[in-house]
């Protein structure tokens, strides 16, 4: 039962960042790229009509957590405390952003709303790199100091960042150089991926000129994901020891791969959902790889005091696990049922649909 919840939340994250990770990317676009009005307002528009319910998944998934690993939760929810509620606060603003946007013409008052949509949309997608740089590397559980520990084995608190800036320290922070090349790798898939579906979804007048920007920005992430590998072998040794020992588990890194090696023939794809799909295949490579390089773990441990964290240590009961399934059954249903209506609705290009007015 607990592998079949981390495979069930694991889709389940790895599905909203698909969908709110063309939004965050779509925002990255509409910062650097968008100069002209109506180039704004239908990038606007293409994250605006469909961010809340992508934002659904999220939701979704801190429940699932809660119910099947109720100890990892209360874990990384208390140790990541200050970077949570940093995110919190961007996803506020880069709500506030798409939704104020329209409510007046002045263009001091649209400037103000784009800025926040843009810059929220940045900070986040180099914080949800950043969370994934810190659950790959690892944190110091116990809060271990000389051999004592300063909490129950399960619990932690991280500084945004130590004097050393460095992931090898016996206490890291949240951000150090490696987390933040994770980061940085996030914030590049996603501008790729909301590029794809600013071209997908709009007609927009900089449609010809993503395609250069798309081509520049995978030639970026190739050359950071070859870094990222080289530098994941010193922070974490034994990273790639799931994919020796289980060859089938590199089916993942190969998804990763023909996605990023496909965008380079960009400009020869015909059509727009293609191109999509093959920022859709980073993304889905890249959680499925980090999530199989650490398996049964999901959060481990830089001391050699506290063992790591994993599906079986942190799991509810089976009661609760077999309760949770009837809910999660239903919500579902409801879920997909809601997407697809959502998605036939608002099929095609979304320039003459109505949004933020």
């Amino acid at each position: 039962m607990e592998i079949f919840w981390y495979i069930a939340i694991g889709i389940v994250l790895t599905v909203f960042f698909v969908l709110d990770g063309y939004d965050f990317g779509t925002g990255i676009i509409h910062l650097f790229f968008a100069k002209k009005e109506k180039d704004k307002e239908v990038i606007t528009k293409s994250a605006g009509l469909f961010w809340d319910s992508n934002e659904v998944w999220l939701v979704a998934a801190g429940g699932m957590l809660f119910m099947a690993f109720p100890t990892f939760y209360a874990s990384v929810f208390s140790g990541f405390y200050l970077p949570l509620i940093i995110v919190l606060w961007l996803i506020v603003f880069r709500a506030i952003g798409l939704e104020f946007r329209g409510q007046f013409k002045y263009q001091m008052w649209k400037d103000i709303w784009d800025v926040s949509f843009g810059v929220s949309s940045l900070l986040l997608a180099l914080f949800f790199g950043i969370a994934l740089g810190n659950i790959v590397r690892g944190v110091n559980l116990g809060g271990v100091e000389n051999g004592v520990s300063a909490h129950e084995g399960h619990y932690f608190f991280l500084p945004l960042w130590d004097s050393s800036f460095s992931p090898l320290t016996e206490h890291p922070g949240v951000i150090d150089w490696f987390t933040i090349i994770i980061g940085l790798i996030a914030v590049v898939t996603l501008a790729i991926h909301g590029a794809n579906w600013v071209i997908l979804k709009t007609n927009s007048s900089i449609n010809s000129k993503l395609k250069g920007v798309i081509f520049k920005l995978n030639i970026t992430l190739a050359v950071l994901t070859l870094f990222s590998l080289f530098v994941w072998q010193k922070v974490n040794p034994n990273s790639l020891d799931n994919f020796s020992d289980k060859p089938y588990l590199m089916v993942f890194p190969l998804i990763y791969f023909t996605g990023l090696i496909g965008l380079f023939f960009i400009n020869k794809i015909k059509k727009d959902s293609h191109a999509f799909v093959l920022s859709t295949l980073i993304i889905v490579g890249g959680i499925t790889s980090s999530l199989a390089s650490l398996f049964p773990v999901i959060l481990p441990s830089v001391n050699d005091t506290h063992e790591h964290l994993t599906i079986y240590n942190t799991a509810a009961e089976s009661y609760g696990l077999s309760v949770a399934l009837n809910w999660a059954i239903i919500g579902f249903i409801l879920l997909i049922v809601y997407f697809i209506v959502q998605k036939r609705l608002m099929g095609g290009k979304v320039d003459h649909m109505d949004y933020g007015h």
